[in-house]
């Protein structure tokens, strides 16, 4: 990936790439920015496979999947969110409503899910087979751990999106981290932490403990680099860097945090702490790349894996 290179779509892990392409034909058939970026986020909220996010989420400490959605349109600044929610089928659709609204865009819980069934969207139980199996078979096995960590292979989906005429528009969603405690609201649906996007300089979103990524509002952080001038590329790994290395002084560690961003004119950057991070990127001609960025030899670097590098990583 040129840093010269344009896209349409930026999004979070491999599991995203479906919905990228999904949110790049309707974009390039006409359709709004939002519901394009809601689209590819849906995508992986119905994807039972993909454990993180939607259906098929894996539960917190008493069995139950809750949910967290966010969506921002980078024209007006305005955003919504939803924390804590259970069996909304898509919570981003729910988010996207909220973002309309002057007041009360951001609800939890059972007010959340009060406001969702008002707006006639589906529910469902969230909760598979496969995901309680893994819930009854880790707490067998060893209880619920004191310190949890984001799921090993793929985490929130996060996607970025911009049109033909310059506006930006993020859009988030996750089912938190495994065993959490009830109503635990992580990066995801808080604005400048999970998410950011703001037209006239660009958008950036974050996945990983939310927690960590929380204590520098990272995705806000990143788009006041690149206000400042500071390329896509550099925006995310200079906020990133310099995060991790104040968390790891005050406290000795931290837990895994990645990044991604776009600026307004379509150039994309990403960052991890990580071994390696997939992410994807699109545009409304229908290009899709699944990408990867990961630390060598001190530095961040960012490429295109061929058929072998993909078979040494075994997430989505």
């Amino acid at each position: 990936m040129k840093t010269t290179d344009q896209w349409n779509f930026i999004s979070t892990w491999k599991m995203s790439r479906g919905g990228v392409l999904r949110a790049s034909r309707l974009l390039g058939e006409g359709q709004r920015l939002e519901r394009a970026v809601a689209e590819a986020v849906k995508a992986v909220e119905d994807e039972a496979s993909y454990c993180s996010v939607g259906y098929g989420g894996l539960p917190n400490r008493n069995g139950e999947v809750e949910l967290d959605a966010a969506y921002m349109d980078g024209d007006t600044l305005k955003a919504g969110g939803v924390m804590a929610v259970r069996d909304i089928r898509n919570p981003i659709e729910v988010a996207c409503a909220l973002s309309k609204l002057d007041r009360n865009c951001f609800l939890a819980g059972e007010g959340a899910m009060a406001f969702a069934r008002k707006q006639g969207v589906a529910f469902r139980n969230m909760l598979t087979p496969a995901a309680m199996e893994r819930f009854e078979s880790a707490v067998a096995k060893a209880g619920v751990p004191e310190r949890q960590e984001a799921y090993d292979g793929h985490d929130t989906v996060c996607v970025i999106g911009r049109d033909a005429g310059g506006s930006m528009a993020c859009g988030v969603s996750t089912s938190g981290l495994f065993l959490k405690h009830p109503g635990r609201v992580g990066d995801s649906p808080l604005i400048g932490s999970g998410f950011y996007a703001d037209s006239r300089v660009g958008a950036a979103a974050a996945t990983g403990v939310g927690e960590d990524i929380m204590r520098g509002c990272l995705s806000y952080a990143i788009v006041e680099r690149m206000a400042a001038g500071y390329p896509a590329q550099e925006a995310c790994e200079a906020v990133l860097a310099a995060h991790v290395e104040k968390l790891r002084q005050i406290g000795g560690s931290c837990g895994s945090m990645s990044v991604i961003a776009m600026d307004r004119e379509g150039r994309a950057g990403a960052a991890t702490s990580l071994d390696l991070f997939p992410f994807v990127v699109g545009n409304a001609a229908g290009e899709c790349r699944v990408m990867a960025v990961g630390q060598a030899d001190g530095r961040m670097r960012v490429f295109q894996p061929d058929e072998e590098e993909w078979k040494k990583y075994e997430g989505d």
